[in-house]
C-alpha cells in the first residue's frame, strides 16, 4: 500500500515534505501515557487479578516542554517510534498496570493532521479547532477542551448499538472524514513477521470511500489478530481524500515461561499445555487458549477452585504465570446430634492443607451416606481465611439406626415361647454395629437358640474393621429337591461362630480374610417327604456325609464403585472369593472359588437404572449340602424354593429394571436364569424366571417384596434389606 504513494502527481510529492514537517509537530502535541496503578493484568484480552497487596501506584506527569518526558514509569509517547526493545518494555509493563488518566500541557497549533490516540490515552487540555484526536477506550472528554467545529458532539443519551460511549465519540471525531477517498494505507510498528497479519484483518482498501465504522471495526480487527497489545490511527487530509495510518504496538518476543504456586502438576506437564512458540512474537490469542487449557487441566481432575492470579513478562520475554489452586483450610460438621465428629470427619478423602477436589469431595459424601446412618447428605463450601481457600462443610440429617422386635406366645402343650432382637448399626454414635437376637421354646419342635453379631469398622488409621458372629440355633429344616417337592422336613441345628478382618487396598478396593468354625447337627425328624425318615440307620451315610464340623478360611477381593450400596445407579461390584476347608482341622475338606460382578446404569431420568448381576462358581472336595453351591429364592432365582437347586458347580445372571414409584417407594422387572451341576463346565439345563417387585425405605431398613414366575410356578418371596 506504500507504493501506491508513487504514483501521485509532483503536486503531491511536494506537499508530503510538507506535511511530514506538520506530522511531527502533531506528534509532540499528543498527550503521553501517564499514570499507572498496579491493580490488574492484561494480555490484549487474557486478564487475571493482581496479589492483594500491590497497591503503589506509579505517576508519571509532562515537563514545561511537551517533547521531553519523566520517565521514571519507563514509559513512552505512543507516537513516538518505538525500537523493538522499548516496545517489549512498553509491553511488559501493561501486563501489570492500569493507566491513569491525567491531564497534558497544550501543543503548538498543527493544523494540517488529526490522529486518533491509542487505547488509555486522554486528550489534551486544549485543542486548536484544526486538529482532532479521538479518545481511547476507558478515558474521559476534559471539560476544558473545545471541540472541532467539523465535530459532532455525541449525545448523552445511551443509544442500543452495541457501542461504548467512548467508541461513539471516536465514530463523531472520524465522521468529518467519512466520504472521502482513502489515498493510503500505511502501518507502523509491525514487524516482517506480523505486518502480513495486520494488512489481512482490515477490510478497507486504497481507493474505497472512507466509512468511519469500518475503519473503527478494522482498528479493533487488528489488536483481535493476537499480536498487538495497542493500536490507534492518525488521518491526514489531502487533497485527493484522506490517509489513514495505523501505529501499532507489537508484543514482545517470547522467550520462557515460568510457572509458580503449581503442586498438582509439574511444570513440565503444564509446558506441554503451552503451544505458544518460543522465540516468536507471542500471540495473546494463542496464550488465551493455553490458559484456558490450563484451567481446563486442573478441573478435569477436579480442582475447581484453581485461578491464575498473576500473569506478566518483562523485558526479557519471561512470562510468569502464578497459579493459586485453591486450598482447603478446614471441615465443619453440622446436624449430627448422636454421631460423633470424627466418625464422619474419617471418611474425608481429602486432607486439610491441600488443594481442594470437587472428586474427592463427592467421593466423601458418598461415603458419609453409605454409613447407613443418615437420611441425607449435603457439602457446602464456605470462603476460608486466605483468599481462595474453603472451609467444607458437613450438613447432615440422621435417621434411626436403633432396632427393637419382640414376639411373645404361649400354649398349654409348649409354654412359654417368644422372640427377642435388639441392634444399631450405629452403636453409641462411634459406628459400631451390633445385633442380638433370642429365640425361646416350649420344646424342641419350636426354633430356639441366639446369634450375636458384632462389627468395628476402624481399629486402624488403616481403616482395618473386624467382624464377630457367634450363633447356637436350632430351627425348622424344610428340605426339597430339584422339582419343587418336599424330601424331608426335620430340625437342624447349628452352632460356632466366624471372625472376619478387613483392610482396604486403595478406594475402591478392600481384601477380607474369615475363619470359621460351625457344627451343623440333624437334631430330629419333623414330616415325611419323597426321602422319608433319615433319622434312623436309612440315613446315617447321608448324615455322615453332610453333618459335622466345618473349619475354613475365606480370602476375598472386593472392588466397589457403586454411588450408593443401598439403592446404586451408577458403578459397580466384583468380588473374587475362595474358601479353603480343613486347613484348620475339621470333619471336611473342600475348596470352593466363585466370580461375582454386579453392574449398574443408569436407563433415562428419574433414577430409572439397569442391574445386571452375573455369577460363576466351581467347588471340590467334601462339599456339604450346607457348603455345596446354593440356589433357589430371594437372593438368587427367584420363582423357586429357597436352596432347591444344589451343586459343587454354579452360574446365574440376573437382568432388573428399577424405576421410582413414588418418594421412597421403587418398583422392578426382572428376570433370573441359573443352575447348578457337579461336574463339567455348563450345567445341563438352565432354571430361569421372570417377574415383578417393589423396594420401599422405611425407618427398619429396606424392605424388598417380589413376585417371581418360574417353570413350577410363581412364588412371593420378601426380605428385609435391598437386592443386590
Amino acid at each position: 500500500m506504500r507504493n501506491n504513494r508513487k504514483k501521485r502527481s509532483a503536486f503531491l510529492k511536494i506537499g508530503r515534505r510538507k506535511r511530514a514537517a506538520l506530522c511531527c509537530i502533531a506528534m509532540m502535541t499528543m498527550p503521553l501515557l501517564v499514570g499507572f496503578t498496579v491493580n490488574e493484568t492484561k494480555v490484549a484480552g487474557v486478564s487475571a487479578t493482581a496479589a492483594e497487596n500491590s497497591t503503589e501506584d506509579e505517576t508519571v506527569t509532562e515537563t514545561e516542554n511537551p517533547s521531553q518526558v519523566n520517565t521514571a514509569a519507563t514509559k513512552r509517547s505512543v507516537s513516538e517510534l518505538m525500537t523493538s526493545e522499548e516496545a517489549d518494555e512498553a509491553f511488559a509493563r501493561s501486563l501489570h498496570i492500569k493507566r491513569r488518566p491525567v491531564t497534558t500541557k497544550p501543543a503548538e497549533e498543527t493544523p494540517a493532521e488529526t490522529q486518533t490516540p491509542a487505547a488509555g490515552e486522554e486528550k489534551s487540555g486544549e485543542e486548536k479547532p484544526a486538529e482532532t484526536q479521538t479518545p481511547a477506550t476507558g478515558e474521559e472528554k476534559p471539560e476544558s477542551e473545545t471541540p472541532d467545529e467539523n465535530v459532532e458532539t455525541p449525545e448523552e443519551e445511551e443509544v442500543d448499538d452495541g457501542l461504548s460511549q467512548v467508541d461513539r465519540e471516536i465514530l463523531a471525531h472520524m465522521k468529518q472524514y467519512a466520504g472521502l477517498t482513502i489515498v493510503d494505507i500505511e502501518f507502523e510498528g509491525a514487524s516482517a513477521s506480523t505486518l502480513p497479519t495486520a494488512e489481512a484483518a482490515i477490510i478497507e482498501h486504497v481507493g474505497d470511500e472512507f466509512i468511519p465504522e469500518v475503519a473503527l471495526r478494522d482498528r479493533t480487527a487488528i489488536v483481535e489478530t493476537g499480536y498487538f497489545y495497542d493500536a490507534y490511527q492518525t488521518f491526514e487530509r489531502v487533497p485527493e481524500g484522506v490517509v489513514v495510518k495505523y501505529h501499532m504496538l507489537e508484543n514482545p518476543v517470547l522467550k520462557e515461561i515460568v510457572f509458580e504456586g503449581n503442586t498438582i502438576f509439574e511444570t513440565p506437564d503444564l509446558e506441554k499445555i503451552m503451544t505458544v512458540e518460543r522465540g516468536e512474537i507471542l500471540n495473546s490469542n494463542t496464550l488465551h487458549d493455553n490458559i484456558a487449557a490450563v484451567q481446563e487441566k486442573y478441573r478435569g481432575d477436579g480442582y475447581i477452585l484453581m485461578k491464575i492470579t498473576d500473569m506478566n513478562i518483562d523485558k526479557d520475554g519471561v512470562l510468569n504465570l502464578k497459579i493459586n489452586e485453591g486450598m482447603l483450610e478446614g471441615y465443619a460438621v453440622k446436624g449430627n446430634k448422636k454421631t460423633k465428629d470424627k466418625v464422619i470427619l474419617r471418611e474425608m478423602r481429602q486432607p486439610v492443607g491441600q488443594p481442594f477436589n470437587a472428586k474427592l469431595a463427592r467421593r466423601s459424601m458418598q461415603r458419609v451416606y453409605n454409613l447407613g446412618f443418615f437420611e441425607d447428605v449435603n457439602l457446602k463450601m464456605n470462603p476460608g481465611v486466605e483468599p481462595n481457600a474453603i472451609v467444607l462443610e458437613i450438613n447432615v440429617k440422621e435417621k434411626r439406626t436403633g432396632t427393637f422386635g419382640l414376639g411373645a406366645g404361649y400354649s398349654s402343650a409348649d409354654g412359654l415361647i417368644g422372640m427377642v432382637s435388639l441392634g444399631d448399626t450405629n452403636f453409641r454414635g462411634r459406628g459400631d454395629a451390633v445385633n442380638v437376637v433370642y429365640e425361646m421354646s416350649g420344646d424342641d419342635t419350636d426354633a430356639h437358640g441366639f446369634s450375636f453379631s458384632y462389627r468395628h469398622p476402624w481399629l486402624d488409621k488403616k481403616e482395618t474393621a473386624i467382624a464377630l458372629r457367634v450363633y447356637n440355633r436350632t430351627y425348622e429344616y424344610d428340605d426339597y429337591d430339584t422339582k419343587g417337592n418336599l424330601k424331608e422336613e426335620y430340625m437342624r441345628k447349628y452352632s460356632g461362630g466366624e471372625i472376619t478382618l478387613s483392610r482396604p487396598m486403595s478406594e475402591y478396593s478392600t481384601n477380607y480374610i474369615t475363619f470359621r468354625n460351625r457344627k451343623d447337627k440333624y437334631v430330629k425328624h419333623v414330616s415325611n417327604g419323597n426321602a422319608g425318615d433319615r433319622s434312623g440307620l436309612a440315613g446315617l451315610d447321608w448324615r455322615k456325609k453332610n453333618f459335622g464340623t466345618t473349619r475354613s478360611i475365606t480370602l476375598e477381593h472386593v472392588t466397589d464403585t457403586r454411588d450408593n450400596i443401598y439403592n446404586p445407579t451408577t458403578g459397580g461390584r466384583v468380588s473374587l472369593t475362595g474358601e479353603f476347608g480343613g486347613v484348620l482341622g475339621g470333619d471336611f475338606d473342600f475348596q470352593k472359588y466363585s466370580i461375582e460382578h454386579q453392574f449398574y446404569r443408569l436407563a433415562g431420568n428419574h433414577d430409572q437404572v439397569w442391574s445386571l448381576r452375573g455369577q460363576y462358581g466351581v467347588g471340590h472336595g467334601d462339599l456339604t449340602e450346607f457348603n455345596q453351591f446354593r440356589m433357589g429364592g430371594q437372593s438368587s432365582l427367584r420363582g423357586y424354593r429357597e436352596d432347591q437347586f444344589r451343586g459343587n458347580r454354579m452360574i446365574l445372571g440376573t437382568l432388573e429394571y428399577r424405576f421410582p414409584l413414588a418418594k421412597k417407594v421403587q418398583g422392578a422387572i426382572f428376570t433370573d436364569w441359573g443352575g447348578t451341576w457337579d461336574s463339567g463346565f455348563a450345567p445341563k439345563k438352565i432354571n430361569g424366571s421372570a417377574g415383578v417387585g417393589i423396594a420401599l425405605n422405611t425407618p427398619l431398613g429396606p424392605l424388598r417384596l417380589d413376585y417371581g414366575r418360574g417353570r413350577q410356578g410363581g412364588r412371593i418371596h420378601f426380605s428385609v434389606g435391598g437386592a443386590f
